[in-house]
């Protein structure tokens, strides 16, 4: 049996397993990554309901709407068409900037789950427990007992 140091013993969590320091600072990234990529989920259901909801709008609009060219009905509806054309364009692009954002944020993730789960392997913990580590856990320095398999991701 080794002598841990107090650093290794201050990320331990009753389970006499001590997380690494620099497990610790992946994990830290890897559950601030998650968090960022509730965020970009918000942005993109958001999205998706501004252009659901200008698309509902474009929905009653009929081909006669298009006749008359001088003041009147006519002219408002073609404004309003241009205001929910406005309106599907702007979320529509919102819409692609936070899905390519979410593409990039997946590959910073699974870089950082491989050196995570490589950090973890290399202080003696199984691949199959570095894999399951809950991160947020990790991140507060925090290494779940062997029953406590419900709180792992």
């Amino acid at each position: 049996m080794s002598v841990m140091s107090d650093n290794a013993r201050a990320g331990s969590a009753g389970s006499g397993r001590a997380v690494p320091a620099h497990a610790r600072g992946l994990a830290a990234r890897l559950s601030a990554l998650f968090e960022k990529d509730q965020r970009i989920v918000a942005r993109l259901s958001s999205a998706q309901r501004r252009l659901r909801h200008a698309n509902d709008r474009l929905r009653p609009v009929t081909p006669d709407a298009f006749g008359p060219t001088e003041p009147g009905p006519g002219v408002a509806v073609l404004a309003a068409l241009g205001e929910i054309h406005c309106q599907v364009h702007r979320a529509f692009c919102e819409y692609q900037s936070a899905c390519e954002e979410r593409r990039r944020l997946a590959v910073e993730v699974g870089e950082l789950a491989a050196g995570l789960t490589d950090a973890l392997c290399a202080a003696g913990f199984s691949r199959q427990d570095a894999r399951r580590a809950d991160v947020h856990q990790l991140a507060r320095g925090a290494w779940p007992a062997s029953g406590e398999t419900g709180s792992w991701r």
